[in-house]
């Protein structure tokens, strides 16, 4: 594999992680802003592009997710789907987002279990 300079694979944990702090920030509202704005501005770097469009395609879909979530917590019945919903969408976002931001690390691409893929 080809060696990834130090400002690339910093810019790809960033796009990585950058998603689940808005996410935190923004109770998920803007959680597609950090991968897209990253995307954007460093996709003539292929590490970086990668990284940042495969946390956007990843957040789009736990967006739709959550969307749905909280259209179900308004109904007597969804709401007992809706809360473990988006309980385990949280957790595997956190997962899934730090487990890229330690492989950006280590030089090595990580493809999320599940995308929307919109960004390549």
């Amino acid at each position: 594999m080809n060696e990834v300079s130090e400002d690339s694979r910093g810019v790809a944990i960033i796009a990585h992680l950058s998603a689940l702090f808005a996410t935190v920030l923004s109770a998920g509202s803007l959680s597609l802003l950090g991968p897209l704005l990253i995307w954007l501005v460093k996709k003539d770097d292929p590490f970086v592009r990668r990284a940042a469009a495969a946390a956007f395609n990843f957040n789009l879909l736990i967006w739709i997710l959550f969307l749905i979530g909280w259209l179900l917590v308004f109904t007597i019945v969804g709401i007992i789907v809706a809360i473990p919903l988006m309980v385990g969408l949280f957790v595997v976002s956190l997962w899934c987002h730090i487990k890229g931001a330690v492989r950006a690390s280590n030089n090595r691409a990580y493809d999320y279990p599940f995308q929307l893929r919109v960004l390549s």
